[in-house]
């Protein structure tokens, strides 16, 4: 009897847990993944074009642009955007602000079966205070970075970087005559850089507060080393995002929606044809989006990837850690975060453990980052 009343006990929870990530929480189970050989390509918009063929015509997008944020549209729109004026603007807001995270222990890692990624084993870390921008690194503090140095990105220098198809002009796409064979909803789009980001008929204008994205590590160290911060290390990134949160999938828990509100930008609808945006964005969204975590920071999950310090390993030691910064050597870097090309069916990697890789000179428009620092600069 006790037998029969334990197993109908669990019938009844599996049963009226309204998602897999409620099942999971119940019994503690990795998260599920449908199919680990599905994705979104994200690791294939390196600089080396690996896995990129020439095509005869490109070709265009099976559906329409779906909902797409009146800030990304197919209109021509002037090539050179003057933000002099918005940088010395004093109405302009600012996000530049940084948080603690306090000293201590967290459990870093997931035991979710996501080999290639390298994402298990769960272990202990310890850190030391440090400081974390609290909003990923926008296009207002990059325009000042830029006009403080004259830095040239590497996008800018190579004259091209990845866009996702669904976003490019119809005149753009006609352009282009190379995809990324495993992922051909990725394009190299000549002239697509952080002023540019679908493109030499795009610009940031009514961007000013979104993520600054086709940005490479290499950018980001630079940026962060003018700022007077440094990039996090992938331990320092993954405890901030947590939120101080423990075993959870997400910086606020393990619903997705609770009580049906969104918490992050991530893509709805069927991928890659088009993204539905019922979370009120179908491309990059602003900074200060979404709730806070209990940290204070915005959109550590979903949005944009972000760079971290780290070289990318799947290879853990066990032991307890303290300060750990990955490989001392290594071919690509870590990102962290997901971003909104992410979909549970394609790429459940916006959990806060969820890990990806790119070479250092890689640059895509879902890649951004934020800073840390051990100091307040």
């Amino acid at each position: 009897i006790f037998l029969f009343n334990v197993f109908a006990a669990i019938f009844i929870l599996v049963c009226t847990a309204n998602s897999l990530e409620t099942i999971t929480s119940i019994f503690k189970l990795p998260p599920y993944v449908k199919n680990d050989k599905e994705d979104c390509g994200c690791n294939d918009s390196n600089r080396d074009k690996r896995g990129v063929e020439d095509a005869e015509v490109a070709e265009e997008p099976d559906l329409p642009l779906q909902k797409v944020s009146s800030d990304v549209t197919e209109t021509k729109i002037e090539n050179k955007f003057n933000f002099d004026k918005e940088i010395d603007n004093p109405n302009v807001k600012r996000f530049n602000q940084m948080k603690l995270i306090p000293k201590g222990e967290f459990t870093m890692g997931s035991n979710a079966k996501l080999t290639k990624d390298g994402e298990d084993p769960e272990r202990r870390v310890f850190l030391d205070d440090f400081y974390m921008d609290v909003h990923e690194t926008s296009n207002i503090e990059f325009a000042h970075f830029v006009k403080a140095t004259n830095y040239v990105t590497e996008a800018e220098k190579f004259k091209n970087s990845f866009v996702l198809e669904m976003l490019i002009s119809k005149e753009t796409l006609s352009k282009i005559t190379q995809q990324v064979a495993s992922s051909p909803w990725w394009l190299p789009v000549d002239g697509a850089d952080w002023l540019h980001p679908e493109g030499p008929d795009s610009n940031i204008s009514k961007r000013l507060n979104h993520p600054v994205i086709h940005v490479s590590w290499n950018d980001a160290k630079s940026y962060c080393k003018w700022a007077g911060k440094r990039l996090p290390t992938e331990a320092e990134w993954e405890k901030a995002a947590r939120g101080g949160l423990e075993n959870r999938l997400f910086p606020w828990g393990n619903k997705l929606n609770p009580n049906g509100k969104y918490m992050i930008n991530i893509w709805q609808g069927e991928f890659p044809k088009g993204n539905t945006a019922e979370d009120g964005y179908a491309a990059t969204a602003p900074v200060d989006s979404f709730p806070p975590n209990k940290f204070g920071l915005f959109n550590t999950v979903g949005n944009v990837w972000e760079w971290v310090e780290d070289w990318y390993s799947t290879y853990h030691e066990l032991e307890r850690a303290h300060n750990p910064k990955g490989p001392k050597s290594g071919k690509v870097k870590v990102k962290k975060g997901g971003s909104y090309m992410c979909h549970k069916e394609f790429c459940y990697r916006y959990r806060c453990s969820a890990r990806g890789e790119n070479t250092p000179d890689s640059s895509s428009s879902n890649l951004g980052f934020r800073c840390a620092a051990d100091t307040l600069p």
